[in-house]
């Protein structure tokens, strides 16, 4: 009897086991479930689509061919950059030209996040090659004796000066492939095995080749919806109104005048060349830039270690000083000018030249305002 008693409550025991473990298995899975559908909602929240579009004042109305009006590219609600009309036409015949050799939408892609790291989809002459001084440019570079709007080179057998000068020639060659100039000596895009299944910016450095092939990354998201905008031939849709601007057509009507002209005297800046030690106009280093800038403006700063003269802020201004890269105490190794949005004016390297560009893009950021508030 006794030993029915103990059989009837190891039963039970095991069944209440049973019971406890499948309802543990239950509010298990239901935890991942919400915990799944969570992480879900946040990225959708988070999720802010990069898009090109026409500046709400200067949209065209025309349809069927394009006209070239410029761009903005804004990142949710975010201007991030501005291409002016030239450089929307220097963007287009990448693209154009991708198209007429039937390069994938991934491959122009690339296109324009080369020419926008190589050139800012510009043309560029060199006065290192005189010769290309004389034909129609959109500003000078000094890197070697790389010219036009992919910064190819004649001595390493890219074309002649001429050529090199010509924006759809620039495409035709980066492309490459069975139908490029060059068939595949410098080789170009389709000339690379298996480009196709590469990250974009290892697909562009394998033809490019550059001194800073980290850099060509950064361009992605611009590049994809600059193409995703101009792909279609037609002029893209026009940009909300609505939208906070940084760049030349931003609001600073509530900052001093003395912040105003700091700020327009940044702009003046955009395009120079980066020159290490450099002081000169458009070809300086990063404390060349700002020294320039706040000299223009009537105020001298010192030659380095510009933020000494300043106090250390959390809540920035457009015009103050933006400091990054610490390399100790009190010390940083790249100074810009804060714009406003998460964005900077800086002389930031050889391969970019002076910008306006995310505060991101480097780390260990700090803040100081030289000017009166």
């Amino acid at each position: 009897m006794i030993g029915l008693v103990a059989a009837a409550s190891l039963v039970r025991r095991r069944a209440l086991l049973k019971g406890v473990a499948a309802a543990v298995t239950v509010l298990v899975l239901l935890g991942l479930m919400a915990f799944v559908a969570g992480v879900a909602l946040v990225a959708g929240l988070k999720a802010e689509p990069t898009v090109a579009c026409a500046p709400a004042d200067a949209a065209s109305t025309s349809t069927g061919t394009w006209t070239a009006e410029g761009l903005e590219v804004r990142d949710g609600s975010q201007v991030l950059y501005e291409l002016n009309s030239r450089q929307e036409s220097v963007a287009r015949a990448y693209i154009r030209v991708g198209k007429q050799l039937g390069v994938p939408r991934s491959g122009q892609i690339i296109a324009i996040m080369m020419a926008m790291q190589e050139s800012s989809l510009r043309v560029l002459a060199n006065p290192r090659v005189p010769a290309s001084m004389g034909f129609p440019n959109d500003g000078v570079g000094s890197d070697h004796d790389s010219i036009g709007s992919a910064q190819q080179r004649p001595t390493a057998g890219w074309g002649s000066v001429e050529q090199l000068m010509d924006v759809f020639y620039n495409a035709r060659a980066f492309y490459g492939g069975p139908l490029g100039p060059n068939r595949g000596r410098p080789r170009g895009l389709l000339d690379v095995p298996g480009w196709q299944a590469m990250d974009k910016d290892l697909a562009a450095q394998a033809v490019q080749v550059s001194a800073f092939p980290e850099l060509y990354a950064r361009w992605e998201r611009a590049a994809t919806a600059v193409v995703a905008a101009l792909e279609p031939d037609t002029s893209p849709g026009p940009c909300s109104s609505s939208a906070p601007k940084v760049g030349p057509a931003a609001s600073w009507k509530n900052l001093s005048q003395l912040r105003q002209d700091i700020l327009r005297f940044t702009q003046e800046g955009l395009g120079g060349r980066y020159v290490w030690g450099g002081t000169a106009f458009k070809a300086w280093d990063c404390s060349g830039y700002v020294q320039w800038i706040y000299r223009q403006a009537g105020i001298e700063l010192p030659r380095v270690e510009q933020w000494r003269g300043g106090v250390r802020t959390d809540d920035p201004q457009p015009g103050d000083l933006v400091v990054q890269n610490p390399q100790g105490p009190d010390n940083w190794g790249h100074v810009g000018i804060y714009a406003g949005n998460g964005m900077m004016w800086s002389a930031l390297n050889p391969a970019a030249g002076t910008l306006l560009h995310p505060i991101s893009w480097n780390s260990g950021t700090a803040y100081f305002d030289l000017l009166p508030r």
